[in-house]
């Protein structure tokens, strides 16, 4: 790890305050989508859909997404085995809509805003292969989980993938698909071409929200519901929607074990846990990033409706979460709405009014100056209660939402008060030295000090202060000695705040490079 961030959302890196809130921020969002279905009338594999149950990564200089499509219509030109896949499928709502979905596809971009959808030429679909379709052996498909894996020394292992398919409808079955929607592993020397080396939790419902690798373990994060998967609430009584993850040290070998995620609190009433009750529950689980030593992730906030019939009630807001483990996460603010739907409106269609469902999955990147959150915008026209007519309103489509980098949240002084400080958890200087960098705004009005693990100051390094104006890295000096002379060292960080004036300062985050 070359750089650690510790940011003001993360109350287990910078635990002590005193006279010290936080504050958080809300991201701009483009009302327009970056990314869209392809038109209706068109033979593309996203004529219908453009779901953001994806990736976005910033890959040698220009910006590659991973999303999954649904079109409208069968492809006819499916290979034997994928259209025995789906030969039981007979459509989706009350009037059977003939909506599929998959393939996954595959964007890219100069400027992360505009984007091109690229003629690959792996999959021959309503007669072209001039489209942007990842040939896979599966046809019912969706999530495109992406990392790219500096660490592993096999080029073609370089980037890795976990996907959702569903072999329910095949007929016969294919044994070694299972029965149950599950996820497979694939692997790519390039992020195009790619060969899928297993399916580790064979007849277990595994729908991927997003898929890191922090802390040298792969994890696999989604949702369960009821008591799908063998997973239940206290005393054992079914639950919502509830996100878990799987981890593992080898890709190509997972543990058939799992641990909760994050979970909103079920009723009381015991009776009415389930995924059909009428209260919030976690959609798809947590989409989360790894930033080295400290995870941030959505989860949706998933306003259920009580039973499928009026599935067309239910929208999707966005809260935000933080991990230190990249498994357990926790709200910064418990309740608080990160994004809401109003904020981020899935492209209307005139004489409708269809909710807005936002999905996250592997789409929090920093890029330069900005912290970028790709996300989905579901348009929900309804399932089981939906006809024929409504079901081709059906939509998703790719939004983007933006911070300054790493500006989640700020730490500043509580209404009323002058002086505050905040104090880090124990850590450890490289052994190199590094540089301390601030991303504050009143950055004069900061002091820092070093304190070793007793919280006894250490001599020389007392008071240091900002040597530049505002900014996301703003350097720390100390009148004598360099973090050199302390590398290896166990330290405390702790930062006071004092308000100068009319400019109560503001603490996003501390760099130790």
């Amino acid at each position: 790890m070359n750089n650690a961030v510790y940011l003001a959302i993360d109350d287990v890196s910078l635990p002590f305050r005193k006279n010290v809130g936080l504050y958080l921020n809300k991201p701009t969002v483009r009302p327009e989508a970056v990314l869209k279905p392809s038109p209706f009338d068109s033979p593309a594999p996203d004529n219908l859909a453009a779901h953001f149950y994806g990736t976005v990564l910033h890959d040698a200089g220009k910006f590659r997404m991973w999303y999954y499509a649904c079109h409208w219509g069968k492809n006819p030109d499916w290979p034997p085995q994928m259209m025995q896949q789906l030969a039981k499928y007979h459509g989706v709502g009350a009037n059977a809509a003939p909506l599929f979905g998959g393939p996954l596809c595959y964007a890219e971009s100069n400027d992360g805003i505009t984007w091109t959808k690229p003629a690959l030429g792996q999959v021959l679909f309503k007669g072209s292969r001039n489209n942007n379709a990842l040939a896979l052996p599966h046809a019912n498909v969706c999530t495109a989980i992406v990392i790219k894996d500096e660490e592993d020394p096999d080029p073609a292992r370089r980037y890795k993938m976990t996907y959702q398919f569903s072999p329910a409808y095949a007929e016969p079955l294919i044994e070694e698909y299972g029965k149950v929607t599950t996820t497979a592993l694939a692997v790519s020397p390039d992020g195009l071409r790619w060969t899928v080396i297993g399916i580790p939790f064979l007849n277990q419902f595994v729908e991927p929200s997003s898929f890191i690798k922090h802390n040298d373990q792969y994890i696999i994060h989604h949702h369960v519901m009821g008591n799908w998967a063998g997973y239940c609430a206290e005393g054992g009584t079914p639950c919502g929607r509830t996100g878990v993850a799987h981890a593992a040290t080898d890709f190509a070998n997972w543990p058939d074990l799992m641990a909760e995620a994050f979970a909103l609190a079920e009723p009381e009433d015991r009776s009415k846990r389930d995924m059909y009750g009428d209260y919030d529950q976690v959609h798809l689980g947590v989409g989360a990033s790894s930033f080295g030593n400290v995870c941030v992730g959505l989860y949706g906030l998933w306003h259920n409706s009580r039973d499928e019939k009026s599935f067309n009630e239910i929208s999707c807001d966005f809260g935000l979460l933080v991990s230190n483990d990249g498994i357990h996460f926790r709200e910064p603010v418990k309740g608080y709405r990160f994004l809401r739907r109003e904020d981020s409106l899935v492209t209307p269609v005139p004489g409708h009014n269809f909710n807005t469902i936002l999905c996250q999955a592997n789409g929090i990147l920093n890029v330069g100056d900005e912290t970028c959150i790709y996300h989905g915008r579901w348009r929900n026209a309804g399932f089981g209660a939906a006809t024929g007519q409504n079901f081709r309103h059906y939509s998703g489509e790719v939004a983007l939402a933006t911070l300054p980098r790493d500006r989640w949240g700020a730490l500043g002084l509580n209404p009323g008060a002058n002086e505050g400080a905040v104090c880090s958890a124990p850590m450890v200087i490289p052994a190199g030295g590094g540089a301390l960098t601030l991303n504050a705004d009143g950055v004069t009005g900061l002091a820092v000090e070093l304190l070793d693990e007793q919280f006894q100051p250490i001599p020389g390094f007392g008071a240091g202060q900002g040597t530049g104006p505002d900014g996301l890295d703003c350097p720390i000096v100390w009148p004598g000695p360099g973090l050199a002379e302390l590398k290896g060292r166990t330290v405390r960080i702790q930062v006071r705040i004092r308000r100068l004036g009319d400019v109560s300062p503001r603490l996003y985050a501390m760099n130790l490079k």
